[in-house]
């Protein structure tokens, strides 16, 4: 069958879907590196790396959108734009938990620092275990992101750019209120989401091999 310059365009590994996730990962290392060198400098040590997470964050909704709507799903999107994902949400919850550690002034900072050690260790597990789930049935089936998983993601973003402007809140910076209710969330959505891909995916996992 001949294959028309649209077809073609369409089909380009380089389309818009898969440079978005492309630059999703180049800027995955930008956030770490503002977050943990610029960590002593007023204001900006702050909103440099948040401004650089939201614009991660956005390149991850709209990739996929994209990709569907102009029918633009590659071979190599469908294998960049979820590795895209992991790097992002692993990359960024260790960068944040170091940063925590390393900024720590008091006790309330050294227990919440802890706290998020455990939600990391959660989201971790989570995110390898659901792997591990899709390696185990072979690609016979592929589950579709539940409400679960689209708020899981949803809240580890808003949760992430919650706790990385608390510092700057007035009230807030001292309690740590809005941190606790957003890992809070993040653990509720991570938990969950992890059961229902593996209620999805258990009955196809073939335990006599």
């Amino acid at each position: 069958m001949n294959t028309t310059p649209e077809t073609t365009k369409k089909n380009t590994v380089f389309n818009v879907p898969n440079t978005l996730s492309l630059i999703r990962v180049l800027l995955v290392p930008a956030f770490v590196a503002t977050l943990i060198f610029m960590r002593k400098i007023p204001i900006w040590g702050i909103v440099a790396p948040t401004l650089i997470y939201i614009i991660t964050a956005l390149t991850d909704a709209l990739d996929g959108h994209i990709a569907r709507k102009y029918n633009l799903i590659t071979q190599f999107g469908k294998f960049i734009d979820p590795l895209a994902d992991k790097f992002m949400v692993i990359a960024s919850q260790f960068a944040i938990m170091a940063w925590l550690i390393m900024t720590a002034k008091d006790d309330s900072d050294a227990i919440l620092a802890l706290i998020f050690v455990w939600v990391v260790l959660i989201i971790l597990f989570r995110e390898l275990a659901v792997t591990g789930l899709r390696l185990a049935v072979g690609g016979k089936v592929d589950v579709a992101a539940s409400i679960f998983g689209k708020m899981k993601t949803v809240s580890q973003m808003v949760g992430t750019v919650v706790m990385l402007v608390e510092p700057l809140t007035p009230f807030f910076k001292d309690n740590h209120i809005l941190s606790y209710v957003v890992l809070a969330v993040m653990t509720f959505t991570t938990i969950f989401s992890f059961f229902e891909y593996l209620k999805a995916y258990l009955p196809h996992i073939d335990f006599s091999k």
